[in-house]
């Protein structure tokens, strides 16, 4: 059965319209969140030259994911009703907005004000990128392109700690965030010419109702559960790890910063790779295998205290493992979905992502504050094991129920 809004891609699409897809795709994941890699990366600049303390560093993170967090499930059934191209655009603008305002901000204040609204399009991402892949894509390389696309936010990553570090050297921070705001407003022009027309009819109410995928034993809850402790951990990093290479390792900004692009070209890879991976037999297990993983990456980081070379190496395990299980969830969200409810999943298991990345940042804050970083990677281990344990307890109650199933 087909709905309007995610009907399946023909077989025989053309693969140039699928890369230029793929490519509007993931810079529009990449602009989701670039606010939120960008005051990660320029974090050292901002506590000594705007006065932003660690812990209102870390406020900054739970504020925009708590916004999105709060937002994703209307999100979802927003994008299932007016569809992926108006969704899109909206994202790029609102995320366009969102830098031009913290460029401008001149305390914590308004810095707050920004990233709230950047939460907008952080819950717009997910569903709308997921819809578009739906409607377009032929089944056999979905998987392909969502590791490209949700590689995105690593790109984002990657730009935010290298190129616009290094611009922010050269025209200041407020600089650096105003060239990403023009940056995506040529994005939002880019989908809108770019993208088909909306289909205008919603989808019919009974299409979405009562999915399979949202039952206690289908895959919607225990991934949002999962991505709940994988994003606390992976928001820790992102959040603290510039901050720890200047303040606790003595590095200069622009190469503490270099971490952050550092993660963010391993993430690529992690998430493209992981992805093409996730086949229908082999995806339940992947996500408690990549927050194994991750585990090791935090013990790493822990390690880094005493050892400083290991915090690059840190970084690399980090992006391959952990950062990689958001997009074995969306795989897996899309596998699973039925008709009609796509977006409303994949808006769920978002919505228990971004909590947790509003809720690792305060937990780690005040070790930060302390300059108590190891014991702050520990939590973070912690977090990372606890959703490696949920994944594991999924995919095992998976198998059991297939095998007991028709």
């Amino acid at each position: 059965m087909r709905s309007a809004g995610t009907a399946e891609a023909p077989a025989d699409a053309g693969a140039g319209p699928a890369h230029g897809l793929t490519a509007l795709l993931t810079t529009a994941m990449a602009f989701s969140m670039m606010q939120l890699f960008l005051l990660g990366a320029l974090g050292p600049r901002l506590v000594d030259r705007l006065g932003v303390s660690e812990t209102v560093l870390g406020l900054t993170t739970t504020v925009g994911f708590g916004t999105a967090a709060v937002l994703s499930p209307m999100g979802g059934r927003i994008v299932d009703r007016v569809g992926p191209r108006r969704a899109l655009v909206t994202l790029l603008t609102l995320s366009a907005v969102a830098l031009g305002l913290i460029g401008a901000a001149p305390g914590s204040g308004l810095l707050l004000v920004a990233v709230a609204l950047g939460g907008l399009p952080q819950a717009l991402a997910n569903p709308a990128t997921n819809k578009a892949i739906l409607a377009s894509v032929p089944a056999p390389r979905r998987g392909a392109v969502t590791g490209a696309k949700q590689s995105g936010v690593q790109l984002g990553a990657f730009v935010a700690g290298l190129p616009l570090a290094v611009v922010a050297s050269a025209i200041g921070w407020r600089g650096a965030v105003w060239v990403a705001a023009g940056a995506a407003l040529l994005a939002a022009l880019w989908a809108w010419r770019a993208l088909p027309a909306d289909a205008s009819p919603p989808p019919p109410k009974g299409a979405a109702s009562g999915p399979a995928s949202a039952r206690p034993g289908g895959p919607v809850p225990w991934l949002a559960a999962f991505s709940l402790f994988l994003g606390a951990g992976i928001a820790s990093v992102n959040t603290y790890l510039a901050l720890f290479g200047s303040q606790r390792l003595e590095m200069g900004p622009t190469v503490a910063g270099a971490l952050v692009a550092v993660l963010g070209v391993a993430g690529i890879a992690g998430r493209v790779g992981w992805s093409r991976a996730a086949t229908p037999g082999r995806a339940p297990w992947l996500p408690a295998l990549l927050a194994g993983g991750a585990v090791g990456a935090a013990v790493l980081l822990a390690a880094a205290v005493r050892v400083d070379l290991l915090v690059w190496v840190a970084a690399v395990a980090v992006g391959l493992f952990a950062v990689s299980g958001n997009a074995v969830s969306m795989v897996l969200v899309m596998q699973r979905s039925v008709p009609g409810r796509a977006g409303q999943d994949s808006a769920l298991v978002a919505a228990g992502f971004f909590a947790g990345f509003a809720v690792g940042p305060p937990l780690f804050g005040p070790l930060a504050e302390r300059r108590r970083y190891g014991e702050g990677w520990v939590l973070v281990s912690v977090e990372f094991a606890v959703a490696g344990a949920v994944a594991l307890a999924w995919a095992v109650r998976d198998r059991r129920t297939r095998a007991d199933g028709p």
